[in-house]
């Protein structure tokens, strides 16, 4: 089937009620999600084998830390990067490819044998992340049926969730009874069945070029944006503060055996994925803006109980889960609200969005192991966090005024 007969396949679909939607686009949604599982593992996986990689590489839980860190300034210099470079690229070639940059530095990753090159790999692993969400997010919802985008572009992201599920577990337990090398080989694998699955199911898509990356870039122009990176930069850090150390939380502070690791990230990752299923649902039955709000607040709140609970273990499992579904259901309201910002340059303002998301994964990580290191315990990421999400929700609430304002400016135009 040739370009032209896709786009007309692709058309004559997006009427279809979703019961009897073509094959061909549910396959090429699962391609995205196959991609957004290997993605998710990649950043996740290194969570819950951090103190097994210290030890394996002879490095302090701090400096396993900073491969958290590294990789999230990959995923902030990679997002806008990516775009630009292939900006006027078929969409369906561009995924391929950034799948096979996350098997390749992956699987560099798995056999680097010192410490600089475990840096360098997993800052050029983080490259294609944002890049792939924020062009898979333009294309699955090309792909729905009017009115249905928003649902295609979560299954996508519900490979994240997936990840955390069944992904970031298995690879914790070989990582914890085998070796963390086999644990990113195994993604190395999956990214590669990822791009041959979009190479065999995505139909083709030109490449919607009605405005240039240059042109795009105007949205900065705007606070409004400006206070949305904030959010997610700042407030989302509160998440990135407590995962990245739940290994030594649960294991030194809790008192879970560390073989329990596995059944942990189990219970994080049902939380974040039913965390992802209500923030949709919040965010469709309120605004977005308000949910982010809410949501952000609850993070604050969610980990002080957190400090205060840790020390039980049925209560820490609870947190763990509640944690979780708080962190993850910030992400479809603040996707909306970035696009909804960026009218224009959706492809651009959802790849910035996975890229500040990052920046609060490493300054989350970053801030949450200097007070470890300072020797103030396992507990102490989550003060931190709360005061990162604290900080978000302050923003959030200067957003509400920045719209009310401009309201108000057009009402009396």
């Amino acid at each position: 089937m040739d370009n032209s007969s896709d786009l007309l396949f692709i058309n004559s679909t997006l009427t279809m009620k979703s019961t009897n939607a073509s094959p061909l686009i549910k396959l090429s949604l699962i391609s995205l999600t196959l991609g957004g599982f290997s993605i998710g593992m990649t950043e996740f996986l290194m969570m819950g084998i951090l103190p097994d990689m210290s030890k394996a590489v002879n490095i302090t839980i701090p400096e396993a830390g900073h491969l958290i860190s590294i990789y999230a300034l990959g995923v902030v210099i990679g997002a806008p990067l990516m775009v630009g470079i292939t900006s006027n690229m078929p969409p369906k070639k561009v995924l391929i490819g950034l799948m096979l940059m996350v098997c390749v530095f992956n699987g560099l990753f798995g056999v680097a044998g010192n410490y600089p090159l475990l840096m360098a790999t997993r800052f050029m692993a983080g490259l294609p992340h944002g890049a792939f969400f924020g062009i898979g997010a333009v294309v699955a919802s090309k792909l729905a049926e009017p009115g249905r985008e928003a649902r295609a572009v979560s299954v996508m992201f519900a490979g994240l969730t997936v990840a955390n599920i069944i992904g970031v577990p298995l690879g914790t337990y070989i990582g914890h009874h085998y070796s963390w090398r086999y644990s990113f080989g195994l993604i190395a694998v999956v990214a590669l069945l990822a791009a041959l699955a979009v190479k065999l199911w995505m139909p083709s898509i030109k490449s919607d070029s009605e405005t240039s990356f240059l042109k795009s870039l105007n949205i900065f122009k705007h606070k409004e944006l400006w206070l949305i990176i904030g959010i997610s930069t700042i407030g989302t850090g509160g998440m990135f503060a407590w995962i990245s150390y739940i290994a030594p939380l649960m294991t030194e502070v809790a008192g879970f055996n560390p073989n329990s690791m596995t059944i942990i990230m189990v219970v994080a990752g049902f939380g974040m994925a039913a965390g992802n299923f209500m923030g949709g649902r919040l965010a469709d039955r309120f605004s977005p803006l308000t949910t982010t709000t809410l949501l952000l607040l609850s993070m604050v709140v969610t980990l002080f109980l957190t400090i205060g609970l840790v020390q039980f273990k049925p209560t820490a499992i609870l947190m763990t889960f509640v944690t979780g579904a708080v962190g993850f259901g910030m992400i479809a309201p603040m996707q909306m609200l970035i696009v909804q910002q960026a009218k224009g340059a959706e492809m651009l303002a959802s790849a910035l969005l996975q890229a500040t998301s990052n920046m609060a994964n490493a300054l989350g990580a970053f801030l949450g192991g200097l007070p470890i290191a300072a020797g103030f315990g396992y507990t102490s990421p989550e003060y931190v966090g709360a005061g990162l999400a604290f900080t978000g929700f302050l923003f959030c609430l200067l957003l509400i005024a920045a719209y009310k304002q401009r309201a108000k400016s057009m009402a009396m135009a």
